[in-house]
């Protein structure tokens, strides 16, 4: 690419507050190809980061979740010919509720398959200290978690949430409403009082908000897997390392005590993993 740095960087910044690439195309003065391509080295950084400075974390209570997009096309459009990553696609995120730290995650299919990947990450993110875990629902994470986790938790709770049948014209454009919700305690003894998923959700709200491939009702969706994939990459290391948490007034990194100082978005870039 020769691109000029300073306008990359700012095509950068400007897909992490929610533009689409048509968008950063016009207003950056670059081509939609040169985006891309710095997408994918950003993405690829940004994964070393997280893999290498997120370690022994300590934790107290991690909260986990997945968020829904899609690839391609809705999952009903799939076809057996097509690529087996087109369709649904989910985020799995872990994050310590605390310093609200992203410890990990991981894109697949809501499957066993990807939330085993998405546990061990969990694990090799962690210190050996005891700490609790919610999660929702989801019942590929009971075997996930009390086999990986096993040896550190004090105790894991699912909350269940049970939303009411959506009215005529609400189902498409407006969120369900919940109806009740059920605590499940699965191992150990969870503190009652230590069973969220606030933190979590309020996450996948900042993602759904700073990612245009998540915003609903556009053609902003993401074409390719990989494409995906490095943006969302992108955007949890700009949130962990870069982005002042409003409640904390500094980053996660720096209240987890990984980081001392707030990252400029070139410091992410240039870190060497």
């Amino acid at each position: 690419m020769y691109a000029d740095k300073g306008k990359i960087l700012t095509a950068i910044q400007m897909l992490l507050e929610g533009n689409s690439i048509r968008s950063t195309s016009r207003i950056a003065g670059l081509d939609q190809n040169t985006i891309m391509k710095a997408l994918t080295l950003a993405g690829e950084k940004a994964e070393r980061v997280m893999a290498s400075k997120i370690r022994n974390v300590e934790c107290h209570d991690i909260e986990c979740d997945e968020v829904w997009s899609f690839i391609g096309k809705k999952e009903k459009r799939v076809r057996p010919e097509d690529d087996q990553n087109m369709g649904d696609c989910y985020t799995f995120v872990a994050i310590e509720r605390h310093s609200k730290l992203v410890l990990n995650i991981a894109i697949g299919k809501r499957d066993q398959r990807t939330t085993d990947v998405f546990v061990e990450g969990v694990r090799h993110a962690t210190a050996h200290t005891p700490f609790q875990v919610t999660t929702d629902g989801f019942v590929p994470y009971r075997s996930a978690i009390v086999t990986t986790l096993h040896d550190r938790l004090t105790g894991f709770a699912q909350l269940i949430k049970v939303y009411r049948t959506p009215q005529d014209g609400e189902k498409r454009y407006s969120p369900a409403e919940v109806q009740s919700v059920e605590v499940v305690p699965v191992y150990g003894q969870p503190d009652p009082e230590r069973i969220c998923t606030s933190i979590v959700e309020r996450s996948n709200l900042s993602l759904r908000m700073g990612v245009r491939r998540f915003t609903r009702l556009t053609n902003a969706f993401s074409k390719k897997w990989e494409n995906h994939a490095s943006m969302i990459m992108l955007w949890f290391a700009y949130y962990n390392f870069c982005r002042i948490h409003k409640t904390l007034r500094v980053t996660p990194a720096m209240e987890a005590g990984i980081a001392d100082h707030i990252w400029e978005l070139s410091e992410l870039l240039e870190q060497q993993a």
